[in-house]
């Protein structure tokens, strides 16, 4: 069965088991996003023309933030009600105001967890983040927490079962209280929405995902 369809320079998008993991992963699941072939093991599909390009720290690719996106055969957070998702990236001046540069979403299915940046006038940034689990959905709209553009950056959401919290720079800036049953099978969008909108202009360089809630002395250095 076709689960999604993107429009244009998109592919049809693989299909895959909706039913949650019986066993979901008890060790933390780290993507490096390094290449355009395979991130975690997974197939990914091109979408535009992203980049590799080198940093300090690594390989990272870096998006243009007109039509440049990966999409990415799998889904980390599946089967998981508690997590903690953490990505490093590097958002870049004059891109677009609204950004969807991450976003994680079962096959068949409105569910998702999904990472936003929204610039403002005075060339900052700031973190949007949006959990959607059937009809339990909350935002956190942190736009009194101003970050600069052109440097590695860290966020993260946190899910412990009945709150849902996120963090920049370890940082916490919003919480909320959110219930959500585990996510299925599905696939993950990198550098935009899985409909090709809202596209990301920077770099991304690595992603984690670890069953359970991290603290912020145990996050990921950007």
């Amino acid at each position: 069965m076709q689960k999604f369809i993107l429009a244009s320079s998109a592919v049809l998008l693989l299909s895959g088991d909706a039913s949650l993991s019986a066993d979901p992963p008890k060790e933390p699941v780290v993507w490096n996003v390094d290449n355009l072939e395979s991130i975690g093991g997974h197939k990914v599909t091109v979408v535009g023309k992203p980049r590799v390009i080198e940093t300090d720290n690594g390989k990272a690719v870096e998006f243009d933030g007109k039509a440049d996106g990966l999409i990415v055969a799998g889904n980390p957070l599946e089967g998981l009600k508690e997590f903690t998702v953490e990505v490093v990236f590097r958002p870049t001046a004059n891109g677009p105001k609204e950004q969807r540069f991450l976003h994680f979403q079962p096959n068949d299915s409105e569910d998702r967890v999904l990472f936003e940046t929204r610039l403002t006038p005075e060339g900052k940034w700031f973190l949007d983040t949006y959990v959607q689990s059937g009809k339990e959905k909350k935002t956190l709209f942190a736009e009194k927490f101003l970050h600069p553009l052109g440097t590695w950056q860290h966020a993260a959401i946190v899910m412990d079962g009945k709150t849902m919290r996120h963090y920049v720079g370890g940082k916490e800036e919003l919480t909320a209280e959110l219930q959500i049953t585990p996510l299925a099978a599905g696939q993950t969008s990198i550098g935009m929405r899985f409909n090709q909108v809202f596209w990301y202009q920077g770099a991304i360089r690595q992603i984690r995902v670890t069953p359970g809630v991290l603290k912020p002395e145990a996050f990921l250095k950007p």
